[in-house]
């Protein structure tokens, strides 16, 4: 008999295997060992069809040469009320399954599939109880076959402990995209080398020895999806040397292609892919939301969807909260639809318009405020799916206890707990815990990052869950779902407002799951803690007071003052610290340049002691603005600067008329780098025709060419975004930058009624009677 080994570890990796089933690599509790562990893993998916279908279907099943279990049972489907009668069908492993699933779907188009594309990770935690990153308990022989595993950890624990990953980070010296990199830089174990690519073989070589003496567990590189493992390829090749990228021999790269897809009304991007075997493969510009959560994110992904490293880092916050839907339905033995299947019930035309009518938006009341508190319902629409049990299978279902959604002429059955609200409960209850620790946390505090990361891991999945309740595909979808969450959430924002209106306050405005309320005398945390109670007392959902500003500006539409825009404003906390939304700072496609002027603008306003004193900063912000415009006029911006970062919305040869990112998308492809919808090209605006340069030509563009006027037009609209709220027209703001400076005015920069001698004055008359040259020159 073989002898059984105990090990002690975390979980890195896991992956089908032809022959052993999964194999799984583990990271010893000492952080210096790493095991290659494996585990026959038979697995079965199940079909539902008419009897004589699937007698037609067994027969054939029959006459494979490969083993096969067939058997019939009966399974619970969770959108029909009795269990189906199905067929069983278990192969001996993963991929076994995945190549006969394949095999069926074209030869029996007709049937319903069941549990057919569930992928390794996922059917093995549902199985165990495992997940990535889980500190386990492990039984093997010394072949490495697992005999028995125990789980020691949970996904919704705040503080387990940091598992010792050894990082190896791998960047070009240059982005790839623009030119080609001269160096490989590499990071490791506190180390710094540089690798030049002109020594081919030499790079290979010396990669391969650091591989070889820390056996990194994670490779975090830049451009590692998109060109740099790609490019090691060809040098294995052409100088027939062979990196150990994977820990599993044999295996090459896991490779997915590029691909994308309509969201919201925009266009998403997802970049080729190259995944691992036995190491981790994160390629920072290729993973979502890496710039807002980190690595530490990325682990938090993995650890309650339960996909594997590489895949959480990769896939949208909605396919992680499918994922983890997945899951709950495996554990609770019910069927996963390969295909969604339920469709949208008849409506009649009064009844789709009370239905679809998604959030509430309130029109703000336009203007600077002051000591005006911001008060949000928490995870609002993920709280109301858990708190009222709005599942698929619950909504329009009668029964003893259902309940009435408000608006619709929907029950939502109470007698049966929702698959959405049982995936959902544990991840509310994670970041409720986190976010109140973090509250009373200080900012130097060890735990506090990786908190904060997990805490945005959960938000964006928590975001996510509502959307994909109604997505057109998802398996545990559906629509009428959706309009009771925003029905729901309807109900209760307006309760916010009655029960704020009744204690005295004055709401200024209020968006889908927040709003914003002002008292006289009202300016501490404890003078709004009776409104927070009264709305958790009304709602029943929670609720928290996100922080009280100093002052807050809601800001109107460009083309027309008096139209409110919902989701554009900016304000400062009392702790000095800035919220604001829909302005260029916070804009993708704004420059660099633009955007730095426009925080120092706002890092002046902050220097006011209170709303009232605002004004007094106009002269520095004047000054500032002629400063930054002197130095434009003079070219002295670095061009990386004033880069205009656009996505391609559709395929070159769909567009009636170019748009700019289209013009420099089309010189691009004139040299064969094209790209598709939902990717970014950056480009300079330029004087004359075409109007704009590609950045990523491979010759540099002359700075004389740069459109001058056309940075200084988007300077002053990102200013007047700033200096509206002020009182400042305009028309004024456009004579201190235009003509005040001594520059003149680019045709067409004043309006007509405007002359280059006389300024027009806004509200703040009597301050801008100050603004003269002498004043700015001492300032």
């Amino acid at each position: 008999m073989p002898s059984i080994n105990e090990l002690y570890g975390w979980l890195l990796d896991i992956y089908p295997d032809p022959v052993e089933g999964v194999i799984l690599w583990f990271l010893d509790e000492d952080g210096i060992q790493r095991h290659r562990l494996h585990q026959p893993f038979p697995t079965s998916f199940y079909v539902h069809g008419p009897s004589s279908n699937l007698r037609s279907l067994w027969r054939y099943l029959k006459s494979l040469p490969e083993p096969l279990q067939l058997s019939r049972a009966e399974k619970q489907d969770l959108f029909v009320e009795k269990p189906l009668s199905v067929l069983k069908i278990m192969t001996e492993t993963p991929p076994a399954q995945e190549r006969l699933f394949n095999q069926l779907k074209r030869s029996f188009p007709g049937l319903v599939y069941y549990n057919a594309d569930i992928s390794v990770d996922l059917r093995y935690a549902a199985q165990t109880g495992v997940f990535p990153l889980a500190r386990c308990r492990v039984l093997a022989t010394d072949e490495g076959e697992i005999k028995t595993l125990e789980t020691l950890d949970s996904p919704w624990a705040i503080d387990s402990p940091q598992v010792p990953l050894l990082v190896m980070a791998l960047s070009p010296d240059s982005n790839p995209d623009h030119r080609e990199p001269i160096s490989l830089k590499v990071h490791l174990q506190g180390r710094h080398y540089t690798f030049p690519f002109r020594d081919e073989r030499g790079l290979l070589i010396k990669l391969q020895a650091l591989l070889r003496r820390y056996d990194p567990d994670l490779l975090l590189t830049v451009w590692g999806d998109n060109w740099l493992i790609d490019k090691l390829h060809q040098l294995m090749e052409k100088h027939h040397i062979t990196l150990s990228l994977n820990r599993e021999k044999g295996l090459g790269v896991e490779r997915r292609e590029e691909r994308f897809y309509h969201s919201y009304g925009g266009v998403i991007y997802r970049g080729p892919q190259a995944r691992l075997f036995g190491r981790i493969h994160i390629s920072t510009e290729n993973t979502v939301m890496y710039h807002d959560y980190g690595l530490e994110g990325v682990y938090e992904m993995a650890r309650v969807t339960s996909l594997r490293i590489q895949t959480a880092a990769r896939v949208s916050p909605g396919t992680g909260i499918s994922s983890m839907q997945i899951l709950t339905a495996l554990r609770q033995d019910l069927l996963v639809p390969w295909h969604k299947q339920q469709v949208e019930w008849s409506k009649s035309a009064y009844n789709l318009l009370q239905s679809d009518r998604g959030g509430l938006v309130f029109q703000p009341t336009v203007g600077l405020h002051a000591n005006v508190a911001e008060i949000d319902f928490i995870s609002m629409y993920p709280s109301i799916m858990e708190h009222f049990n709005i599942s698929p299978e619950t909504v329009g279902k009668s029964s003893k206890n259902s309940t009435f959604v408000p608006e619709l002429e929907l029950n939502i059955d109470q007698d049966q707990r929702g698959l959405v609200p049982d995936t959902l409960q544990p991840l509310l209850e994670k970041r409720i815990r986190l976010k109140q620790e973090l509250a009373g946390m200080d900012p130097r505090d060890a735990r506090w990052h990786p908190f904060q990361a997990r805490s945005s891991a959960h938000k964006w999945l928590l975001v996510t869950c509502f959307g994909y309740l109604g997505y057109k595909n998802a398996r545990f979808g559906r629509i009428e779902a959706h309009e009771a969450v925003t029905a729901y959430g309807r109900e209760a924002l307006l309760q916010a407002k009655e029960a704020a209106e009744e204690l005295g306050f004055r709401v200024l405005h209020m968006y889908v799951d927040g709003l914003w309320v002002q008292k006289e005398g009202a300016s501490q945390i404890a003078d709004f803690q009776p409104l927070l109670e009264e709305i958790l007392d009304r709602t029943g959902l929670p609720i928290s007071l996100d922080g009280i500003y100093r002052w807050i500006a809601f800001l109107s539409s460009r083309p027309d003052p008096r139209v409110p825009v919902a989701n554009r404003y900016f304000g400062l906390f009392k702790n000095g610290t800035w919220k604001v939304r829909g302005i260029e700072v916070r804009r993708d496609d704004t420059s660099k340049w633009v955007k730095k002027v426009q925080r120092e603008m706002l890092d002046l306003l902050a220097k006011a002691p209170d709303a009232g004193q605002l004004v007094d900063q106009l002269p520095r912000i004047h000054a500032l603005l002629q400063t930054r415009l002197s130095a434009l006029r003079q070219r002295k911006i670095p061009l990386e600067e004033l880069l205009i970062s656009q996505k391609i919305s559709r395929s070159l040869e769909e567009f009636k008329v170019p748009s700019p990112a289209a013009k420099a998308a089309a010189q691009l492809a004139a040299i064969d780098k094209n790209l598709i919808p939902g990717q970014r090209v950056r480009f300079l605006y330029t004087r004359g025709k075409p109007g704009v340069f590609a950045w990523d030509l491979e010759e540099r563009p002359d700075p004389k060419i740069v459109d001058i006027d056309r940075y200084a037009e988007l300077l002053c609209r990102a200013a007047y975004t700033i200096l509206q709220p002020l009182g400042v027209e305009e028309r004024t703001l456009r004579w201190w930058m235009f003509t005040n400076a001594g520059y003149g005015a680019p045709p067409g920069f004043l309006p007509d009624s405007c002359s280059q001698e006389t300024p027009l004055l806004g509200d703040y008359s009597w301050t801008m009677h100050h603004l003269d040259p002498v004043f700015f020159s001492a300032h």
